[in-house]
């Protein structure tokens, strides 16, 4: 098998709304395998292209083995990380293929075949106000999700978050919280993400509020610099005292980047995305070493559907992580590129699919 070359490797844009584009990445084999894997980056999907440009020049021709030497390769930045794991997502999906089984089996034994998920519904939500965010609560509930996640901190920033325009975002986000609570009852599970959008006291007062309302997840308050680890720490332990764990680094690109945060005790729960800490193999490294520090691990998963695909994969092999994000109600486009037989969540959780490789074909 080795002996074989690549002959293509191959980056498709797939704009699905108008925030957001996926992208996918196709590896091809001289025998005519092919594997898919996603590389998105939704902040800037052209800082993709480059970082695809040059593993062409350096893979295509190349061996068949070769690909695990350059997937290891050290990278700089998100983007050149992206299509790294992107690679070895593919890789997943083609040695599945090969031995015609699903991708979770490569590991020898067995393996989950159910995979608990939280609904993300905040890239959901268009009418960003309090009617829209109980929509799509209701919506997730419906679903059968008992754990629902939204971003409602629009437009606030460290900078202007202690200025009036600061104090009237803060305010519209909580109200966003509350009808969230509101609308999925109270023996929901409600997640909040901050997208890096407090500095230590900002986080600190709001932690107070959000607790009223029964949040008990509160992601990526203060900026992921190393600088910021001491004051995550003491954050934690307020979050903790109010019956709520602290949650980040779904942007880390290696396995190895994790351990200064779990060593210093950062976080209650570590989001390693597939996309960009060295695909399958990373997340279920990243996941034993928050085992080893007695921290949790529940994979950063927004994106699209070979994203979504390849999780599964990494949650399957994995007893050390706890649940997966799923991207809710988007765009219908998500189940659209799947195969129509890949399993839909269901009473909160996905069971595992049972074709070759990372489950799916990407269909156009």
């Amino acid at each position: 098998m080795n002996k074989l070359r690549i002959t293509a490797l191959d980056l498709v844009h797939c704009p699905v709304t108008a925030k957001t584009t996926w992208s996918f990445i196709q590896l091809t084999r001289a025998d005519g395998v092919s594997g898919w894997g996603e590389a998105s980056w939704v902040r800037e999907p052209g800082a993709l292209d480059p970082c695809h440009a040059n593993a062409r020049r350096d893979l295509l021709g190349r061996p068949w083995g070769s690909l695990d030497a350059y997937i290891a390769r050290d990278t700089r930045g998100v983007p050149q990380a992206a299509i790294a794991s992107a690679l070895e997502q593919a890789l997943w999906d083609i040695r599945g293929k090969d031995r015609a089984d699903y991708a979770a089996s490569l590991m020898g034994g067995g393996y989950r075949t159910r995979i608990p998920l939280y609904a993300n519904i905040n890239r959901s939500i268009n009418e960003r106000n309090e009617a829209g965010f109980a929509r799509a609560g209701l919506k997730a509930r419906a679903a059968g999700f008992s754990r629902i996640k939204i971003a409602p901190f629009d437009g606030l920033t460290p900078d202007t978050l202690h200025t009036p325009p600061g104090r009237q975002r803060l305010h519209q986000g909580l109200a966003r919280v509350a009808a969230t609570r509101a609308a999925i009852g109270p023996d929901a599970a409600l997640y909040v993400d901050c997208h890096w959008r407090f500095d230590r006291l900002g986080a600190s007062a709001v932690l107070k509020e959000l607790a009223a309302l029964g949040v008990s997840w509160f992601e990526c308050p203060l900026a992921e610099t190393p600088e910021n680890i001491p004051a995550l720490k003491l954050l934690r332990g307020e979050a903790n005292s109010l019956g709520m764990r602290l949650a980040g680094l779904e942007e880390l690109t290696h396995p190895q980047a994790f351990r200064p945060w779990l060593a210093a005790g950062a976080y209650d729960v570590v989001m390693p995305d597939v996309k960009y800490a060295r695909g399958i193999a990373g997340v279920t490294a990243v996941a034993a070493l928050a085992a080893y520090y007695g921290a949790g691990c529940a994979p950063h998963n927004p994106s699209g559907p070979v994203a979504h695909a390849a999780s599964l994969v990494a949650c399957a092999i994995s007893a050390d992580i706890e649940q997966l994000e799923h991207q809710f109600d988007e765009t219908p486009a998500f189940w659209r590129l799947m195969d129509a037989d890949f399993p839909r969540p269901a009473g909160g959780a996905s069971i595992t699919p049972t074709h070759a490789g990372l489950g799916t074909a990407l269909r156009w």
